[in-house]
């Protein structure tokens, strides 16, 4: 596994951030929207996934909010 400096981690957690707090389809009348979107999601979730699961050092109080 490739190594992951502390910016690109808060970057990466920023991202997943964005993605999921992205507008629920049933406001947005747009097909390709909802298939984006429930796309988007599952990765999302697997990315936090693989975050806790390869980074376990950051779970600790005060360095980076938990998902």
């Amino acid at each position: 596994m490739k190594k992951i400096d502390r910016e690109g981690y808060k970057i990466l957690k920023q991202l997943v951030s964005d993605v999921q707090g992205a507008p629920y389809p049933n406001v947005i009348e747009n097909e390709l929207y909802k298939i984006w979107y429930e796309h988007a999601q599952v990765v999302a979730i697997e990315c936090l996934e693989y975050i806790d699961k390869n980074f376990p050092n950051d779970k600790k109080p005060g360095k980076f909010p938990k998902f």
